[in-house]
C-alpha cells in the first residue's frame, strides 16, 4: 500500500495556511510591502510551479525569496495535525500484514518536521520523498524510480492521494487500485469525486468495530 502524506494522512490546512496566509503576512512584515502585493505575487508563482519539483522544494523557495522558509514553517507548526482516523487506518493495515510505503512530494526537511510532530513514521516500512529521485509524483519518472528501488506489483497495489494529477500519473504507470481523498483541508468543503474511487475520511475503509 502506498500512501501520500499532506492532504491524505495529514490535514492540508497547515500547508494551505502557511502558503496562502502566513508566508505573505511575514513577507510583508520583513520587506515593508503590503500583504496583498505579496499574496498576488506568490499566487502567480504557485500557478507557474504547481506540479513541478520546485513547487515542493525547500531550497528553491529559500533561494527565490531569500528567506529561511524552514523557520517560517516552524512558526505555525502547531497547525500540523493528523486527519481523522488516519493513524487508526495505518494500525489496522499493519495488523493485516500490509506493507506500507509513504510516498510524498514533501521535501525531506519538511517531512522530518511533520513526522517528528505526529510520530506516524513508526507505521511505515519505507518513507520515500520525490526529491530522492529528483522527479515529482506527477511524472512517470518518479514511478519508474520507485519501482526500481522498491519491489511492488502495480496490479496488487493500492495508492491513496488527494491530488488527481498524481493519481492519473500512477494510473498511467499501471497501479490498479487508486483512492482519492476528497477533503484534504479539513477546514474547507470537500471536492466532488471525478475519475477515481473516493472517500472523505479513512473511517469509510475501516470495519465498524
Amino acid at each position: 500500500m502506498l500512501l501520500d502524506l499532506d492532504g491524505t494522512l495529514l490535514d492540508l490546512h497547515y500547508d494551505n495556511y502557511f502558503w496562502l496566509h502566513h508566508l505573505p503576512r511575514r513577507m510583508a512584515e520583513i520587506t515593508g510591502r503590503s500583504e496583498q502585493e505579496w499574496r498576488d505575487q506568490l499566487h502567480l508563482s504557485y500557478s507557474e510551479l504547481r506540479g513541478t519539483l520546485d513547487w515542493y522544494c525547500l531550497e528553491y523557495w529559500q533561494d527565490r525569496l531569500q528567506l529561511d522558509i524552514m523557520q517560517l514553517k516552524r512558526e505555525v507548526a502547531h497547525k500540523v495535525d493528523l486527519r481523522p482516523d488516519a493513524e487508526r487506518f495505518l494500525i489496522w493495515m499493519k495488523r493485516h500484514n500490509k506493507e506500507l510505503l509513504l510516498v510524498t512530494n514533501g521535501h525531506r526537511m519538511w517531512l522530518e518536521m511533520k513526522l517528528g510532530l505526529t510520530g506516524i513514521d513508526v507505521h511505515f516500512d519505507q518513507i520515500i520523498s520525490s526529491h530522492d529521485y529528483r522527479a515529482p509524483k506527477e511524472t512517470q519518472e518518479f514511478w519508474s524510480c520507485l519501482a526500481e528501488q522498491h519491489v511492488f506489483d502495480p496490479r496488487t497495489t493500492l495508492f491513496v492521494d488527494d491530488n488527481e494529477q498524481v493519481l492519473a500519473s500512477a494510473r498511467r504507470f499501471g497501479i490498479r487500485y487508486l483512492m482519492h481523498i476528497l477533503q484534504p483541508d479539513m477546514q474547507m468543503p470537500g471536492n466532488q469525486p471525478l475519475d477515481f474511487p473516493a472517500i472523505h475520511h479513512f473511517s469509510e475503509l475501516l470495519p465498524d468495530d
